[in-house]
Formats: structure tokens, sequence, C-alpha cells
């Protein structure tokens, strides 16, 4: 079998890993039982680029439970725990093509090699598949029913491909799921990006000027627990909306030229380019860090850093100082990529559960309307989304009310008045 791991040997660990998180993904496990029994995926050949966690080790199974060739790579270079990529290769036979650390031409080597194995469903977290196939490996597309995507990021550039008229199979954006963005982003992104943090820095939160960029699900999330840790928030925005929504949430709202004058640490959660960039980091305060949670490594102007900088050095894991020309220090985390997978370990495995629920179901509607579908990015159809919620809260002892009739009647009446 084809792969590319760091260490085989690592395995053991791995596996430990996988099923630790495993316990705290109910749903999955639920979908890979029924998957095992029925086999609705047999004999497809799925390709993944999505992060190598214990998390996504559970879906992949769960796919190969369900009958398919599973093959993986990551979607971000620093993002991959070896030791579970070594116990899907060993104990589960998966294709998983993963480094942690690997340079940008292995990344996207290891890119080919998933592609190289024909799929005919793609599962992405960043669009890095669909969109290497339809500059560079155009001859797949015909081959392919239809794609997932995972994060806001790649759902923002396939809708652009979509209007374009550029995108050439159809795509499930898993991510605008309720049971997705609304748990997934906000909890998930919330807990890891200050985790991260925390791990790479070993700072004390409670105190500091903490300033998000983008208050969607993720800055909310993130916001939310950096206050609850004592930190001074401000909320950077371009969306009045968003914007009015920070402030009357109890945070303080700025542009960027006001935020970095007091910032302590600042975090980009927007998916766009330079967020944090010339402004902020011309006048941003000695000593200040700078993190990213968003997707790629753009959000922090890097190239600002490196011209206005007379050395560059590491201090510690994930930590890299910037000496700049006029003698402050500046601090980068974990090289301006995600920084709650880089040095942390990312969402914790209860709020994965849904989202790789809805991958998991999502590939198996690709797979039952392979040809019915148009080239287009659907979402999640309403009965997927609202099953795996009533799921989830069955697997966390919850139990809720239901309409009486009389009640049901009434909401779908307009003869009824006061």
């Amino acid at each position: 079998m084809d792969f590319d791991v760091k260490d085989i040997s690592l395995a053991g660990e791995g596996k430990n890993k996988i099923e630790w998180a495993a316990k705290e993904m109910p749903v999955l496990q639920g979908i890979k039982k029924d998957f095992s029994k029925n086999k609705p995926l047999k004999k497809l050949v799925i390709g993944a680029c999505l992060h190598v966690t214990s998390e996504t080790a559970n879906l992949m199974i769960a796919l190969k439970e369900g009958g398919a060739d599973v093959a993986l790579c990551a979607s971000n270079p620093l993002s991959t725990q070896d030791d579970v990529a070594a116990s899907l290769v060993k104990d589960f036979k998966i294709k998983v093509f993963a480094i942690k650390g690997e340079d940008n031409k292995t990344y996207y080597r290891h890119i080919n090699s998933v592609l190289d194995t024909g799929p005919r469903i793609t599962m992405d977290d960043g669009a890095d598949l669909i969109s290497t196939i339809h500059s560079k490996r155009k001859e797949l597309l015909k081959r392919v029913y239809g794609g997932t995507e995972e994060t806001t990021t790649g759902v923002i550039r396939l809708k652009s491909m979509e209007k374009k008229g550029v995108l050439f199979y159809p795509i499930i954006a898993v991510n605008d799921a309720k049971t997705k963005h609304f748990f997934d982003n906000r909890y998930g992104t919330g807990q890891s990006t200050i985790d991260g943090i925390l791990r790479a820095t070993n700072i004390l939160l409670a105190g500091k000027k903490f300033v998000v960029a983008g208050y969607g699900w993720c800055g909310r999330g993130v916001a939310a627990r950096a206050k609850g840790m004592g930190a001074s928030v401000v909320i950077l925005e371009v969306d009045p909306l968003k914007a009015l929504e920070a402030k009357l949430d109890g945070f303080d709202v700025m542009n960027s030229r006001e935020a970095a004058k007091i910032g302590d640490i600042f975090l980009s959660v927007t998916g766009n380019k330079n967020v944090i960039g010339e402004i902020i980091l011309k006048n941003c305060s000695d000593g200040a860090i700078l993190a990213n949670s968003g997707h790629f490594d753009a959000e922090i102007d890097l190239n600002y850093l490196r011209v206005n900088s007379t050395s560059k050095k590491k201090v510690r894991p994930f930590v890299e100082e910037y000496n700049m020309k006029d003698g402050r220090k500046l601090y980068v985390l974990a090289e301006g990529r995600l920084v709650n997978l880089s040095a942390a370990e990312g969402h914790p495995a209860s709020v994965m559960d849904m989202s790789f629920a809805n991958q998991s179901l999502s590939a198996k509607y690709i797979f039952e309307k392979s040809g019915s579908l148009s080239k287009k990015v659907y979402s999640v159809p309403e009965d997927i989304d609202k099953n795996i919620a009533k799921l989830k809260l069955k697997n966390m002892g919850v139990k809720i009310d239901l309409l009486t009739p009389e009640q049901e009647e009434y909401l779908s009446s307009w003869e009824m008045g006061t």
C-alpha cells in the first residue's frame, strides 16, 4: 500500500489517540456502525485533504467501514499528528500522505498522491484538492461525482468558482450546516485557539488586550473565551452589522490603527489576506504577539515582517521573534499558520463529532445522487443537519419537548388570532 508518513513505529501512540477521540464522537460511531452493516459506500474511492488528527482518523475509519477506498493528505503542513497518520496506515490500512512540518513541495506532492488514486468524491478543508483538480489534474474531472468542503475559507473559494462558471462538479458546503458552524466554529475554534496560544507562549491572558480580527462564528468563540479568562477584548470588523453585534455583546470595537496602539495579542480569524498587515505591524507595541486561526498563512503579512526586520529567531516551539528595524520585537506564532492546530491539537473531538457526521452523510448523499446534482455549491440537506442535532442531544442525555397537534395547527394557521 502506498503511503508517506514520518515514522510507522509511532502507530501505537496514534491508535490510543484515535480510540480516545472516538469516545467523544458517539454520533460518528453510530454512523460507522450503520455503515459497517449496510456498506453504502461500497467500492467508492474517496480522496480527502483534511487536518490529519485523531478526530479525522475516526471519520476515515467510518468511511472505510462503509466500503470506501480512502486516501488522506494534510490540509495544512503543520497540523498533522504523525502518530495518528502512522496508525491509520498500519492499523487501519488507510493510505495517508502527511508529515508534520512538510515543505510546500511535499505538501503538493502529497495532494497529487491522493489524486493519483482517482477519487470519485473529494473531501476538502480549504479547497486545495478541488483547486488542484481544476487547475492541474483536469483529466480527473469527468470521474468525480462531487465533493465536500469543511471550512469557511474553502466555501468562499468554491462559491467564487461557481459564480465564475468554472466549478465542474457539485460541492456540499459542510461548513454551512448549522450543526457545523454554530458549534465547530464557535466552540471548537474558540477553545482550541486559546489552547494553541497558551501552549505556544505560556502567557497569562488575564489583563491582556486581546485584539480579534473578525466577528464571525470563530471570532465570537475566541472573543468569549478570551474574555472569560480575564482578557480585555477588542474586535476589528469590516461588516457594520457584525461590528454592532460585537459592541452590543460588550466588546470594544475599533479600527486597526486604534487597536494597534493598545493590543498585546493580535489574532486574525477572517480567511482574508494581510488582515494583520502594515497598519498593525507598523504601529503595534514592542512584544506584541501575532497569531492566525483563520485558514491559510496569508492573514499575517509575513513579507512585511521579513522586509522590515533585521533578524528572526525561534525562541520557543511555535514562537518566532522578529527584530524590527525600529528596535521592536514582534512574535509570530506557528509561522502564521493555524495556531490551534499547529501549536495545539485542534478542535475537541465532541464538536468534530458533528462536523464529521455531516461529512460522512454528505458523502453518502453525493454517492446516492451521483449524476443528478448540478455543478454548484449546495448546503447540507436540512434533514441530515437536524438528524445529527437530534442524535447529539440523545447521546448527551438531553430530552426536548414536542409540539402538540393543537400547537402545530396554530402555527400553520392564519385564521387564528388573539
